[in-house]
């Protein structure tokens, strides 16, 4: 007595499942991209269809012919399935909220290094006054304040604050105008 194939991939003979792999995975390769119209979509399609073929194989009925037609009506429920996935995916992601984009950092942090190298050149040109004009310096640039709060602040007249501050004015000139035009 002979057993047909369908007999023998109903009860689970794997070289039979390859043979008849072999020989519908391109109709229903091709009968799976008619209906996605994408590749990749109906390669993952026939890879579905033939797992869902593998587990339901006890209920190929026992009698009839070619099993194409059973395998194209399982890749025909794999694609609706499929794409009923996709639409609620789509549908899910849709409904959340939408994120800003991260605006591009690189042009800030550019700005950044600059204003950092800038800040070290400074603060290298200030560490070359003496310590009374850096003072001044520091509260009239830095801290914004006027000849007579500074003054107030250091306990000195205002002429020494503005001679001070003309000094350091002068000191920084002659310090950081050679150096800028040796880095150009």
């Amino acid at each position: 007595m002979t057993t047909t194939l369908r007999e023998r991939v109903r009860a689970g003979d794997s070289a039979a499942f390859g043979e008849l792999f072999d020989s519908a995975a391109r109709p229903v390769y091709n009968h799976a991209y008619r209906l996605l119209g994408d590749w990749t979509g109906a390669e993952d399609a026939v890879s579905l269809t033939f797992l869902e073929a593998w587990r339901c194989r006890e209920r190929i009925d026992a009698e009839g012919g070619t099993l194409l037609p059973w395998l194209l009506g399982i890749a025909t429920n794999v694609v609706r399935n499929t794409a009923r996935a996709r639409r609620r995916h789509a549908a899910a992601l849709a409904r959340l909220p939408r994120v800003p984009a991260e605006p591009d950092f690189a042009e800030a942090l550019v700005g950044h290094l600059d204003d950092l190298d800038q800040w070290r050149a400074v603060r290298a040109a200030l560490e070359t006054l003496r310590r009374p004009e850096r003072e001044v310096v520091a509260l009239c640039v830095y801290a914004g304040l006027d000849y007579a709060a500074t003054a107030e602040a250091l306990g000195i007249p205002i002429g020494t604050v503005r001679s001070r501050l003309s000094r350091a004015r002068a000191h920084l000139r002659d310090t950081v105008a050679p150096a800028r035009q040796e880095a150009r």
